[in-house]
């Protein structure tokens, strides 16, 4: 029986601001789908006014909401099966490493003509088009993250997991989800933020003569700038913060809580303080009676997977399966993940052949001194990439450590940092670039800090994430044997968050490429600036249609990639999971 102990005093305010807050939701939701489903109308009309940026801003919020679970779906599907599966790990990562870096635009083109094709009457196939493009600038740090995490799991914890009898579903969620979800929780809200960073991207372009425009607010923010509304600017800018802020209390202040309890120490650290949020709907009859009806459903749920899961993993000959005995379901499950990774496989690799052969057409069509042209653009933004690594892990390292190592100071610090990197930092280019301007900084040089005015929180918020789970006891230790600070951070805090800072890393400097297309070309008080790089290239050859131009700026990036993963980063990874893992 359902019973409800509420504080009437506050309970019918709190159900109040939930309905209202509810019937917005659903009234943004319902436009929404509307705009899905209207005749197709490439390029809408934006309005600049006030009164239509709160729908706009919905708008973008339900796309960047939408992404964000398929980015975990596919970081759980996809980082599980690179970490446990051996077979998987050496395909999915190298391309990984190689779809992280292919920018947005390198999407773009593929993903629109390809989604309006499918729908060509309405609406859907621009909107599904711009949410996947969203989604290519969310996933990878998650996944990676999430695979490094599973990596990093003490031998002792599998090993006990293993004696217990525990099924690959029941070492899923009692082990390896809990132990990856502070890490997952930060790389989400750095997801968020890298989904921001290109919404004028995704929701405001041109292929050829062709413009898109989808109604959100980076559309607006897109269409102010160009057409140079300084009112319509600051709104713009505004409604940003709102929608991070609000995005905050409600959803990510209350996640980043719960995670704590998964922390790996034997001796407990201080109390989390619960959410603001949490507490006013303690004092709510709907929030009662929505948790007893998703109490209800989950434990329905379980039911279901329980047998579904027991009928999947039934021991051999139908013996009864003891608690040291381990059954077979990891043989199992392995081999019907092969047989349908192989056929999967299979198809991409077929259909890559049959797209090879009209690349390489494509290439013949380029001159010689066309490739060395992109290949000398390609080493310029290598070497921004590679100082911007340098410039952000110099300030990021040790101010996450020190954030990270206090329960205040994240609790302080966490909404700010939150704010400052969920906001698109190509909005915050016309300021940035008037400042460097007036310091006499040339764009060449300038061009490398607008780039990291994106990356640099991957490393923030992964090294952050990295000392929260610094164990306790170790910290104790330190103290009882009086370490000194220089011999404390390099003997305890470096190498325990070093798994992930390389994490940290790989997803910064594939958000560094990434940022070069916004980086190296920028338009600003009516004139273009441009920079020699591979970011550059291939902004202009988007601009211009020049499908083969763009094809093989992003060949040359990718195989850019490919050598440095292959130098730097695997062997890098190599040593975070070995030399710097933290075994209990």
């Amino acid at each position: 029986m359902l019973k409800i102990h509420v504080n009437r005093k506050y309970s019918l305010v709190v159900d109040i601001v939930i309905i209202i807050l509810l019937g917005l939701l659903m009234y943004g939701v319902v436009s929404f789908g509307h705009e899905w489903t209207n005749k197709f109308h490439p390029t809408t009309v934006i309005d600049l006014s006030a009164t239509a940026l709160p729908l706009y801003a919905l708008f973008s919020t339900i796309r960047a909401s939408v992404a964000y679970l398929l980015s975990l779906g596919f970081s759980l599907i996809v980082g599980y099966c690179a970490a446990k599966f051996i077979w998987a790990e050496k395909i999915i990562i190298p391309c990984l490493d190689i779809l992280q870096s292919i920018p947005v635009l390198g999407f773009l083109p593929g993903l629109v003509f390809g989604f309006i094709a499918l729908f060509p009457n309405t609406n859907t196939g621009l909107e599904l088009a711009a949410i996947v493009m969203i989604f290519t600038g969310q996933v990878w740090n998650m996944t990676f993250s999430f695979y490094s995490s599973i990596k990093s799991i003490p031998p002792e914890l599998l090993e006990a997991s293993s004696i217990m009898g525990m099924s690959v579903y029941k070492r899923f969620i009692k082990l390896e989800l809990p132990f990856s979800a502070v890490n997952l929780a930060w790389n989400s809200l750095m997801s968020m933020a890298g989904g921001w960073f290109f919404l004028s991207v995704c929701e405001a372009f041109t292929l050829g003569e062709r413009e898109f425009r989808l109604p959100g607010i980076g559309a607006y923010m897109a269409t102010a700038i160009s057409q140079g509304d300084n009112i319509a600017m600051m709104l713009g800018v505004f409604a940003m913060v709102v929608i991070i802020i609000t995005m905050d209390f409600i959803v990510w202040r209350p996640v980043l809580a719960w995670v704590h309890k998964f922390r790996l120490e034997e001796v407990p650290g201080g109390a989390v303080s619960e959410p603001f949020i949490k507490l006013m709907l303690k004092q709510s009859y709907i929030y009662k009676i929505m948790k007893f009806l998703a109490h209800k459903c989950g434990r329905l749920l379980q039911k279901i997977t329980s047998k579904i899961n027991t009928h999947m993993f039934r021991p051999v000959g139908g013996a009864r399966k003891s608690s040291i005995t381990k059954a077979p379901s990891g043989k199992i499950m392995e081999r019907s993940l092969a047989g349908f990774f192989i056929l999967v496989v299979s198809f991409f690799t077929l259909f890559l052949l049959w797209q090879m052969v009209k690349l390489v057409q494509i290439y013949l069509t380029l001159s010689l001194e066309v490739w060395l042209q992109i290949l000398m653009a390609a080493l310029f933004t290598l070497m921004r990439v590679l100082v911007t690594l340098v410039l952000s892990s110099l300030w990021a390292v040790p101010v996450g450590i020190y954030i990270g190592m206090s329960e205040k100071r994240v609790k302080l610090a966490q909404p700010i940092v939150q704010v400052l990197a969920s906001f698109p930092a190509p909005m915050l280019y016309p300021l940035a670039l008037a400042l460097f301007f007036h310091l006499g900084m040339s764009f060449h040089i300038g061009s490398m800090f607008l780039m990291m005015l994106g990356v640099q929180w991957y490393v923030l918020f992964n090294v952050l994430a990295g000392a929260m789970r610094i164990p306790q006891e170790l910290l104790y230790m330190t103290n009882l044997l009086q370490v000194s600070n220089y011999k404390r951070w390099f003997t305890l805090y470096i190498p325990c968050v070093f798994p992930a800072l390389v994490t940290g890393w790989v997803t910064a400097a594939g958000g560094a490429w990434n940022a070069s297309i916004v980086a190296e070309f920028v338009s600003y008080r009516g004139q273009t600036l441009k920079t020699p790089g591979i970011g550059a290239t291939i902004s202009v050859a988007a601009a211009e249609a020049d499908f083969p131009l763009l094809l093989a700026s992003l060949s040359v990036m990718v195989v850019m990639v490919i050598i440095l993963n292959r130098t730097v980063w695997a062997k890098l990874y190599k040593l975070s999971t070995t030399r710097f893992r933290m075994d209990t």
